[in-house]
């Protein structure tokens, strides 16, 4: 990997060196905490003591009521609201963490994330009320929306599907202390997940994010210049569009074909492990292929594969529950099988392509007296629909049943579609050329302006 001085359109060579390499893996570490925090509600949700003791009605249905429809069975606003809560929280944040970061600094802006993340998983940790609970969920959602402003990179979305690997295999261990408080140590868990020394990534700060200061009100310039309007509409609807892509109600229904599959106990906590390992693994492949290959080739590949393989889930699911949504005496294993390789396929095209550019997209094409507040557009949009979909998606799961599959299939048709006409490829092409993109594209060409866009940084590193 090389890099490279830009600097009045000349280029001139280098290398990668330890010290940035090292600086760029710490300035993507805070997604490990966020990887964690969201991962491991999913996880404890499905450990018999933790409903028991805060959400008892679903317990009830999910452990002894077995005639209870297994697409209702999680169907509980209380138990969407202890996940949806750091999401919400996190699009409240977001607005307010841009505004700390660019008049304090990252080194501000990543601390206040890290105390937030602290209390909330200490509190959690300690509830013995669902109050405590969701508390502790909205503090750990303020950190997300402060650690997310200032960390934007393929790195830092890798280090996130790490977290979750990290929080599903804990979530596993701990499941099988008899004691039955296991899930007091997995939320406690985000306390002890953090980077001790962020000093490197804050040492050597680039003359070009300096400029970027000078610029007073970034919100008004990217909604009122029309120059801006393809990195304002592109930073709203990419993060819109990765999470309309389904992959939670896929996630919903892998515990159960795993245990087709002979995982007995823990079934729901193996399958996230096995998923959460492939969502790793194919994040890797992604850090390596976005530059060799452009982003618009991964996205349409893997969009056909998503849309493709979520309506083979959808027809093998209904097929096998029908509308009933029992589960049926005998459950082929060379079915499972299949189903379960469905699903792995849609999880990999998803972590492959848009895992890490649903972040790196909105980055990357903005400007930098602008990025700022696109970056908080891009955070806000991810977090109210992570939000949206976690706060009706049990219900919609109730109400549609396998249906469900071919309603998300059909947004990843859309989104594709939108990447093929709308989405310009910026392969190769560095951050403050990007103006170029925008003037050749057949349709964004309508909003540049005939002037040089460039940002008045003299010198941007690389």
């Amino acid at each position: 990997m090389t890099g490279f001085y830009l600097k009045l359109g000349f280029e001139y060579p280098g290398k990668l060196t330890r010290y940035v390499a090292i600086t760029c893996i710490m300035a993507a570490m805070g997604g490990l905490n966020i990887g964690y925090d969201i991962g491991i509600s999913g996880g404890v949700t499905s450990m018999d003591p933790f409903l028991k003791l805060f959400f008892p009605s679903v317990y009830r249905k999910e452990a002894l009521d077995t005639s209870t429809n297994q697409y209702c069975k999680f169907d509980s606003q209380l138990l969407t609201l202890f996940t949806s809560s750091l999401y919400e929280a996190a699009f409240f944040t977001s607005f307010v963490a841009s505004s700390v970061s660019k008049k304090h600094g990252r080194k501000v802006t990543m601390f206040l994330g890290g105390l937030f993340f602290l209390f909330g998983a200490v509190l959690n940790a300690a509830a013995v009320h669902i109050s405590m609970l969701i508390l502790g969920r909205i503090l750990i959602g303020i950190g997300v929306g402060f650690a997310n402003q200032d960390t934007f990179n393929v790195l830092f979305q890798l280090a996130i599907t790490f977290g979750i690997l990290v929080a599903n295999i804990v979530n596993f261990l701990s499941d099988k202390i008899s004691a039955g408080w296991g899930w007091r140590v997995s939320l406690g868990g985000a306390a002890f997940l953090g980077v001790d020394n962020i000093n490197a990534e804050l040492k050597d700060l680039l003359e070009a994010s300096e400029a970027s200061k000078k610029v007073q009100h970034p919100w008004e310039v990217l909604f009122r210049v029309r120059k801006y309007k393809p990195q304002l509409i592109l930073s709203t609807l990419i993060p819109t569009f990765q999470q309309l892509t389904g992959i939670n109600e896929v996630m919903f229904y892998a515990p159960l074909l795993f245990q087709t599959l002979g995982f007995k106990s823990n079934a729901s906590l193996m399958s996230a492990v096995i998923t959460g390992a492939v969502n790793v693994g194919a994040t890797l492949i992604s850090v390596y292929c976005t530059d060799r290959y452009g982003i618009k080739v991964l996205l349409l590949t893997d969009g056909v594969l998503m849309c493709v393989f979520q309506g083979l889930v959808a027809g093998l699911i209904g097929w096998k529950f029908i509308t009933t949504g029992m589960i049926p005496t005998v459950l082929p294993q060379s079915y499972a099988i299949l189903v379960v390789l469905c699903i792995c396929i849609f999880v990999t095209a998803f972590a492959f392509s848009w895992v890490p550019l649903g972040w790196l997209i909105p980055s990357e094409i903005s400007p930098l007296e602008v990025r700022s507040a696109a970056q908080s557009i891009t955070v806000s949009m991810n977090m109210l629909f992570t939000f949206g979909v976690a706060q009706v998606f049990l219900k919609m799961l109730c109400w549609m049943k396998f249906g469900l599959f071919i309603f998300f299939a059909a947004f990843v048709f859309i989104m594709t579609l939108f990447v093929y006409i709308y989405v310009p490829e910026t392969k190769n092409i560095p951050i403050e050329e990007m103006s170029r993109v925008w003037r050749d594209h057949w349709y964004w060409k309508n909003y540049t302006d005939d002037v040089d866009t460039q940002s008045p940084a003299k010198e941007v590193v690389f």
